[in-house]
């Protein structure tokens, strides 16, 4: 299969999906992760994905997750807070820059357009090896990341926020007496005193 250079991306035309609101529960959760899952969620964008509409009930999607996946998809799955496996490249949400309140450096603003996947998926056998690979989507359409963030992807570069200063200001002069600075510091006991005999 000829894949486009990585330098180069395919025009794609991304649609305009919400951005996903996570609630107090859901920023806990995702709070308890490890940090380098963490790190690993924010950069794949699966830290408030959104899920497309499916065929099947959420409680039915559990049940096949529960019952029918095999253990290594557990290990890897309860690593992240909202799961690993389950999302496709336009489930995704906000990139990790624009979450940071850094829109200047959104991720597709940088990369010159939405990540697209290749359009192919992995059967894997009941120990994780690949066994096949198969087309989702016969008709080529691509599965599209577009980060969820309502800033502006093309364009001029906005402005970089306005960093707060943590340097604090400047204490007055502290002034001595001729007196304080003559006198020789007190002598204290230290821990390693030594005492030696005359």
């Amino acid at each position: 299969m000829h894949q486009a250079p990585r330098n180069r991306r395919p025009a794609v035309t991304a649609r305009a999906r919400p951005q996903r609101e996570l609630t107090e529960a859901e920023w806990e959760l995702v709070r308890r992760t490890k940090l380098l899952n963490l790190h690993g969620a924010l950069i794949m964008g699966i830290v408030d994905p959104l899920p497309n509409p499916s065929p099947i009930p959420e409680a039915q999607g559990a049940w096949v997750r529960e019952q029918v996946w095999p253990e290594w998809m557990h290990e890897i799955e309860r690593k992240y807070p909202f799961g690993f496996w389950r999302w496709s490249m336009c489930e995704k949400g906000t990139c990790w820059n624009c979450l940071n309140n850094r829109c200047d450096i959104c991720v597709h603003r940088q990369n010159g357009g939405p990540d697209v996947d290749r359009n192919q998926e992995r059967v894997h056998s009941h120990d994780g090896r690949v066994v096949a690979t198969f087309i989702p989507r016969p008709g080529g359409e691509p599965c599209v990341w577009w980060c969820r963030c309502p800033c502006s992807k093309t364009g001029g570069t906005p402005r970089r926020p306005r960093r707060l200063s943590t340097v604090p200001e400047p204490a007055a002069p502290v002034t001595q007496t001729a007196q304080a600075r003559s006198s020789p510091p007190p002598s204290f006991p230290t821990l390693f005193d030594l005492e030696l005999p005359e």
